[in-house]
């Protein structure tokens, strides 16, 4: 392929960028562990991740272009790279903060230097969806990888710091990762130096008004809402309504990693044949189902010696199986706005949904957090049937929207 290293390197960094950032959930389990914090002041870590993605994906965009790919790439890489090697060393929950915070500001740079680099090595829009759609697949391999991975370095004594090693090998992966960035050829981007910078935040500002884009920026922004929430608490609920051991609650937790990409690949076999809309309310009425099926099974469970996976209730395999009814929203809800959209839109409307996206991320586990911590797991967890039911009344009120839209746009 002609531009093999290029993609080498994306992929490096989706890869790597993924076990970094959903690994806050047994983060917070740890955290909790090793620095007796409450479950509200861990629960803060999301925030420190998805604030600065939210803040710095909004002010990048317009500068990258005017950097280069590779330098804005290695700055973002170094940068991460820096924070891991010090956390072990500084062995503190702040030094976590900062990690996230940091890890956040990277992956904004990475998430739209990637998606502009996937458009410079690709031909066509055939070519781009399959790039794409491949680079989101390993970034869920990556979320798969992360949950072993870290799982590895947790050792029996729940409090010990020596699961902060885990952050060296983390180190590594990201300066090799940077030699792959430094061995890839990309060319320097073309941008418009003319145009003030105001002029392109005013824009995507402006985009926002639409109520095609109110509509799916609220979808997005509940949907997210669930996905963190369930996802950041999933082993916390585990090891403390389950009571299952640590790295076992850590294990079964990538169970939620895998069905997302599952139902992610299912449902796009599916689409040839469903309508979207139909589709995504199936899965919502399955996802409020299985919430309502399982979360009385986890009620006054008794303590029992659990020394593998298969000795882990029923309960902690059927409740991360949300994961594969979740998965088709976000994608499809993202493709139906950007179809709706002129390409010239494209670029904005993207930085709002990962602007949203980071914001509903955050809510999420604030929220389940301060529940879980003042109320308890279960009622934590059946506290997503809101946001389900606020998806159903948005999904309704996009797909008229939208079709709205394509109509005016027909004539």
């Amino acid at each position: 392929m002609k531009h093999t290293r290029v993609v080498l390197a994306m992929a490096a960094c989706y890869f790597l960028f993924a076990i970094l950032l959903n690994s806050v959930g047994t983060v917070i389990l740890q955290a909790i562990n090793t620095f007796d914090v409450s479950k509200a002041q861990a629960a803060s870590l999301e925030g420190f991740k998805d604030i600065p993605i939210a803040i710095v994906s909004f002010l990048v965009a317009s500068f990258i272009p005017r950097i280069g790919y590779r330098l804005a790439l290695l700055g973002a890489l170094f940068l991460v790279a820096l924070m891991c090697l010090l956390t072990p060393v500084l062995g503190a929950f702040w030094a976590l903060k900062a990690l996230f915070a940091s890890v956040g500001c990277a992956f904004a740079i990475v998430k739209v230097t990637v998606y502009a680099l996937i458009g410079q090595v690709t031909e066509d829009a055939k070519g781009h969806s399959s790039l794409l759609n491949t680079i989101e697949g390993l970034f869920m391999v990556g979320v798969l990888s992360g949950y072993w991975i870290f799982a590895a370095f947790i050792g029996e004594q729940a409090d010990s710091l020596s699961w902060l090693n885990v952050y060296y090998l983390l180190g590594a992966l990201t300066l090799v990762t940077a030699l792959l960035v430094i061995s890839a050829p990309m060319k320097k981007p073309q941008h418009n130096k003319e145009l003030p910078l105001k002029d392109e935040f005013v824009g995507m500002l402006k985009l926002a008004y639409q109520p095609l884009v109110l509509v799916f920026i609220l979808s997005a922004f509940l949907y997210v809402l669930i996905e963190q929430g369930v996802g950041t608490w999933l082993p916390t609920f585990n090891n403390q309504v389950l009571n299952l051991p640590v790295d076992i609650a850590v294990q079964l937790t990538s169970i939620f990693a895998a069905s997302l990409a599952v139902g992610r690949l299912l449902a796009g076999q599916l689409l040839k044949r469903v309508h979207w809309y139909s589709l995504l309310n199936v899965c919502l009425v399955g996802m409020a189902a299985l919430v309502l099926l399982t979360l009385p099974m986890t009620e006054n469970l008794e303590p029992r010696a659990v020394n593998s996976l298969f000795d882990a209730p029923l309960a902690a395999y059927l409740m991360p199986l949300i994961g594969l009814l979740m998965a088709p929203i976000y994608p499809v809800i993202n493709s139906v706005m950007l179809s709706s959209l002129a390409e010239r839109l494209h670029a904005p409307m993207t930085g709002l949904i990962v602007v949203f996206s980071a914001l509903g991320g955050t809510t999420g586990s604030l929220i389940t957090g301060f529940v879980f911590e003042y109320i308890g797991g279960q009622q934590a967890f059946y506290l997503s049937l809101i946001p389900m039911f606020g998806i159903a009344i948005t999904l309704f009120l996009f797909k008229r929207r939208a079709q709205a839209q394509a109509s005016a746009c027909a004539l």
